[in-house]
């Protein structure tokens, strides 16, 4: 399941990268690169700091052909995929939620402490958007204003506690995706954002 889970996580994060760069106006292996990262990069940050290695996502073929195949898609479909703008932000959401989730999970399976477990998770989540944004040369989403890595740190936190208390895997994992993405789409509908310095 832990598989399965990250796999989605990749497929949502390579959708947001690939269309990222359709935007900037970059070229096929541009748009291949970009999702690659994004939705590679975190596994790969999550990998590198539990001491995984080689990474899992370079062990792995599933993990390398999933980005690859949606960036193509993406670059050939890419303006009906643009149209669904608010599919792509719920993908971006669940994507977060995945990866936060599973990165923590992972990291207590390691035999990383529930704190260590939480940080890995909410980088693994942040990292791979962290990524495609210096690429294309912008201010990294997670630094601006709207709730985005609080709701990785909720999420990561609640896998944790819930895992510590002997709840089911399933239900701890799955319940904290949703309540990570419900905060995410929620601050998304409702315009809620991080207090910022006044001007």
């Amino acid at each position: 399941m832990l598989v399965v889970l990250d796999l989605m996580g990749v497929a949502v994060f390579a959708v947001s990268g690939a269309l990222a760069a359709v935007h900037a106006r970059l070229d096929v292996f541009g748009v291949l690169v970009l999702a690659c990262v994004t939705s590679l990069g975190g596994g790969v940050i999550r990998d590198v700091l539990l001491g995984i290695s080689p990474p899992t996502t370079l062990r792995q073929w599933p993990y390398l052909v999933t980005p690859v195949v949606i960036g193509l898609v993406v670059f050939r479909f890419h303006p009906a995929v643009t149209r669904l703008r608010r599919g792509t932000q719920l993908a971006d959401a669940l994507g977060l939620a995945l990866f936060v989730t599973t990165a923590t999970a992972t990291g207590l399976a390691t035999g990383a402490p529930g704190v260590t477990s939480a940080i890995v998770g909410v980088i693994t989540g942040i990292g791979g958007g962290v990524l495609r944004d210096v690429l294309l040369n912008e201010i990294p989403q997670v630094l601006r204003r709207e709730i985005y890595a609080i709701a990785a740190l909720i999420g990561a936190t609640l896998v944790v506690v819930g895992l510590r208390l002997g709840l089911p895997y399933p239900a701890v994992t799955i319940g904290a995706a949703v309540i990570v993405a419900g905060l995410r789409i929620l601050a998304l509908w409702r315009g809620w954002n991080a207090p910022v310095p006044r001007s």
